[in-house]
């Protein structure tokens, strides 16, 4: 049946033709946009993936950021820790040439001082946009935002690489320790004198050791007679004494042990021996387990015996740990005597090890931010390509689908054109 009021053939052809244009718009959307989803109301599951995935893009360039300027903080706290090392090392060569008698040890202290005060000026220098890791001010941690971590519910948190601060100061507080006056009750040195106080020449030895231990012993070992090729002349230093005032953390091998160090020391400033066929003029050995230290006396004249003397007080006041208080004991460095010089040998390998542990604990730190940067790097980038994976439009085939659909659309104009002459043909029925 035909009808003038009803036209079936042009409602269908209108309807596709209304479906074509509206697919042929969402393709030039699509174009336009370079996205297949670039609103809500075109995929919202996916819309809303992507917008989140977005956000922590956009949180990983802060990161990113953040981890830059950890980086280089760290960074410069690391060269400076190793400047300051290379200025120590230079320090001991000099407190090295203050052993022998024979020199300018007054000349030889400027030298120290000079050095310890760039030392300081390398410190003082040691930040980044105002942050100072090393010159001791805060004990806190530097905390480096490295990561955002979304767990499967949803929530965020921010995860950080914590860089322990390393105090190199020289204005650090420390207390010079004193041995005391007041004469122990008993002994804290048990002392094998075969022979008596002397150490015979020609491989004479004696061995003492630390028996017992309280906090404020002090010790106190006097070598008579030595005679060490240090690079000069090779001329007799005469007595060296060796002091130690125990704290209440040392043990009886601890305290032994800081003895030892001190004499091997001293006995390892010898360059070349100097009647002996390669053998070194004095050699010192210790014993952990019986916290005993033997002395061996290498020399070949028979003028060369070596005296022991020791003494021991209840009533000392012990020294600061150079490591507790950074590099504060470089102002108790004083080589102007035998003493002190013999002491601030000591004194300097503690304070080299300090600075070494600090430049390696800012390297450790700084490849760990290098490797996280790198990683968070890589990351973003492959958020960026899920997100595209799931919004941006496949040119390809959105252009072969635009050409089809233009056909369809011209397809559709034509079907609509003859379904609206349809009713003209009903006038021929009256004609």
């Amino acid at each position: 049946m035909s009808s003038i009021l009803t036209n079936n053939s042009a409602m269908v052809a209108l309807q596709t033709l209304k479906s074509i244009n509206k697919n042929l718009a969402m393709t030039q959307n699509e174009i336009s946009t370079g996205k297949s989803v670039s609103s809500a109301k075109d995929n919202s599951a996916v819309w809303a993936i992507s917008k989140v995935m977005e956000s922590d893009v956009a949180g990983f360039k802060a990161v990113s950021e953040s981890l830059a300027l950890g980086e280089s903080t760290v960074a410069v706290a690391r060269n400076a820790s190793e400047t300051i090392t290379d200025l120590l090392t230079e320090m001991k060569g000099r407190i090295t040439a203050a052993q022998e008698d024979n020199v300018d040890r007054d000349a030889i202290q400027q030298d120290i001082v000079a050095l310890r005060d760039q030392v300081t000026s390398v410190v003082s220098a040691a930040q980044f946009n105002g942050l100072n890791l090393i010159d001791g001010s805060s004990t806190d941690a530097l905390q480096i935002v490295s990561s955002l971590d979304r767990s499967s519910a949803g929530a965020v948190t921010a995860a950080n690489i914590s860089v322990a601060r390393q105090s190199l100061s020289v204005n650090g507080t420390t207390t010079t320790q004193v041995v005391g006056t007041t004469a122990a009750n008993g002994d804290f040195l048990d002392t094998d004198r075969s022979g008596g106080a002397a150490i015979a020449q020609g491989g004479g030895t004696l061995t003492f050791s630390v028996d017992n231990i309280a906090t404020n012993a002090s010790f106190e070992i006097t070598l008579v007679i030595v005679q060490l090729d240090t690079g000069g002349n090779g001329t007799a230093v005469g007595s060296r004494t060796f002091e130690y005032v125990a704290d209440e953390t040392d043990s009886v091998q601890s305290a032994a042990r800081a003895i030892f160090n001190q004499i091997e020391e001293y006995f390892n400033t010898e360059t070349s021996d100097l009647d002996t066929a390669g053998t070194p003029d004095y050699t010192v050995t210790f014993d952990e387990a019986t916290a005993a230290i033997t002395i061996t006396n290498n020399r070949l004249l028979a003028a060369d015996a070596l005296t022991f003397t020791s003494d021991e007080t209840n009533d000392g006041t012990p020294g600061s740990a150079a490591g507790s208080t950074g590099l504060g004991a470089l102002n108790d460095i004083d080589v102007s005597s035998t003493t002190g010089a013999n002491q601030a040998l000591d004194q300097i390998d503690g304070l080299i090890q300090v600075s070494i542990d600090a430049a390696a604990a800012f390297g450790s730190a700084q490849t760990r931010i290098e490797t996280q940067s790198s990683f968070v790097s890589q990351l973003s980038d492959n958020f960026k390509s899920g997100i595209g994976a799931l919004v941006d439009a496949d040119m390809e085939e959105v252009s072969a689908r635009l050409q089809a659909l233009q056909t369809q659309q011209q397809l559709g104009v034509q079907s609509l054109s003859i379904a609206n002459q349809a009713p003209q043909t009903i006038l021929s029925l009256f004609r």
